[in-house]
């Protein structure tokens, strides 16, 4: 499970020096908003931003399946997460409408954005040189997130992908310990993984401003990683675009390249 920014629009881009009309305000908490963003719409990318058990996951995104199906979507790509499929997943309700829309469908289930260390949370981490995770030597298969997108776009505008479920890893697992290996080697960086207290992990989300049950969600994921969970490599890039997925390494040497850790 990975934070996951809301989308903008349900349209994908379009191609180079093509605008779209005027894009419309889409907010999935306001669903009034809903059916000016789905006018002329036929193929919808869909993300459920929230993990909190405050958020009612019954009814956001099935209500949205059901009503882009109405307003006439014939094809629907949802972003979800592995074990998705299990009941108590935050994402499970939202599968299980997609899967029952009616029109065409996709499920991709990416395991851990090795983005995650050069965008996201584990960024300041890495910047400070300590990289603090209660993953212990689990490992796990990082995936590139320019794969999923690339997933997801065959997904959204090609007809063979309908009714598949892409498990979405990178090439091989590794322990985070391995991954604070790496960036240095493209860096210069010292970096170190430390294998800290769940419950100090979660303090620290929680005093970062995460909310407490999200906090602990997170940090039971990231347990579970430390205790084997996760670390099995699927072939969903290649089954989707025909090609091998990214390397961490090449991940690495190209965040690097970009700045990312400058």
């Amino acid at each position: 499970m990975k934070r996951r920014p809301a989308p903008r629009s349900l349209r994908p881009p379009g191609p180079r020096g093509v605008p779209h009309r005027q894009r419309a305000r889409f907010d999935l908490d306001d669903p009034a908003t809903w059916a000016p963003a789905l006018d002329g719409v036929t193929a919808a990318y869909l993300v459920e931003p929230s993990l909190s058990a405050s958020t009612n996951h019954q009814a956001r995104i099935p209500r949205l399946v059901t009503e882009a199906v109405t307003a006439g979507v014939r094809r629907l790509v949802l972003l979800s997460a592995p074990r998705a499929d299990e009941d108590g997943h935050p994402l499970h309700a939202a599968e299980q409408a997609v899967r029952g829309c009616g029109v065409d469908w996709t499920i991709l289930r990416p395991q851990w954005f090795a983005q995650n260390f050069s965008e996201g949370p584990w960024r300041p981490g890495i910047l400070a040189g300590t990289l603090d995770l209660p993953t212990g030597d689990g490992r796990t298969p990082f995936i590139d997130a320019e794969d999923i997108a690339e997933v997801a776009v065959a997904a959204l505008t090609e007809d063979r992908h309908s009714g598949r479920v892409y498990d979405l890893t990178g090439p091989r697992a590794i322990s985070f310990g391995e991954a604070a290996d790496l960036i240095p080697r493209a860096t210069g960086r010292t970096v170190r993984h430390v294998d800290i207290a769940p419950e100090a992990f979660v303090e620290r989300q929680v005093t970062a401003g995460v909310a407490p049950d999200v906090a602990r969600l997170l940090t039971g994921l990231l347990v579970d990683v430390g205790h084997g969970a996760g670390g099995s490599v699927g072939d969903g890039v290649e089954q989707a675009l025909g090609r091998p997925t990214r390397s961490f390494e090449a991940f690495v040497t190209k965040a690097a390249a970009a700045g990312h850790w400058g």
